[in-house]
């Protein structure tokens, strides 16, 4: 995480209709959904309220009665990576994931109707990283951010990020902000000039038992304390504690193995 926080909005700011492009939403999908619930509970104060069943049993995270986040269950016979995925705003769909395929994409879900909440599809980018899009309806996606529990940032780790920013490009009307360095490798995605989400090229250094995948940054009042919490619910520390230009960071895994990035901002 290299430039600044720019999904979060002011201390309990609420969001209407995100732009086309933004990150509006992030969902996770395990086996064991009331561990899961239980655990993001404790962690972050949620409280859940069923969603739209088309993939199976799904939950809504609410942080004070604002939906933040969903989790849903796998099918017993699908053995997928367990990850959070973000879900791009788009303003049509189906228009958005044949782009997906003709930029050397692959949409794996849908298009489909999530009940009466919108429309959404799961694609992976040429490189194989996961993510979704959301055409809203209903469910204008996650109703509050810039307190604590809520989605900070989405950044994407991949080999390489100019030709990874190109084709998230083809999609949206991005305006692309580089690092200018010769060791670091990294893009902000901009939209209307507020930065929204980041591309990090980290060569060889991603893990190869995940590859290049979307990372979720949530926000915490104290990444230390979050992180005690974390261990003692069951969950792992993948990447310690430590302080950054954006605030104190670290890494974590829950008890299934979905990894998350916590992000405690400067006092």
């Amino acid at each position: 995480m290299t430039e600044a926080r720019g999904s979060a909005g002011p201390n309990g700011a609420t969001h209407a209709r995100h732009a086309p492009g933004t990150p509006c939403w992030v969902s996770l999908m395990v086996h064991g959904l009331a561990a899961t619930q239980e655990f993001y509970g404790a962690l972050f104060g949620w409280e859940f309220q069923p969603g739209p069943q088309q993939l199976g049993p799904y939950a809504r995270a609410l942080l004070d009665g604002h939906e933040v986040a969903g989790i849903g269950q796998l099918p017993p016979d699908r053995h997928l990576p367990i990850a959070w995925t973000p879900y791009l705003a788009s303003n049509d769909v189906d228009l958005t994931a044949e782009t997906v395929r003709l930029c050397g994409g692959t949409v794996g879900v849908g298009p489909l109707d999530a009940g009466e909440a919108g429309r959404m599809a799961i694609c992976s980018d040429p490189a194989g990283a996961v993510f979704g899009i959301w055409q809203t309806a209903a469910h204008l996606g996650t109703a509050v951010t810039g307190v604590p529990g809520t989605p900070a940032w989405n950044e994407l780790l991949t080999f390489e990020s100019v030709n990874v920013a190109k084709f998230y490009e083809s999609m949206f009307a991005y305006e692309e902000e580089p690092v200018v360095s010769a060791d670091l490798d990294y893009v902000t995605l901009h939209i209307d000039g507020r930065p929204v989400a980041g591309i990090h090229g980290v060569g060889n250094a991603l893990p190869r038992d995940r590859g290049p995948h979307w990372v979720t940054y949530f926000e915490v009042a104290d990444t230390d304390e979050a992180l005690e919490r974390i261990v003692d619910l069951g969950g792992h520390v993948l990447k310690a504690a430590h302080d950054s230009a954006h605030g104190r960071v670290a890494t974590a895994a829950d008890p299934e193995g979905a990894r998350f990035s916590l992000i405690q901002g400067p006092r």
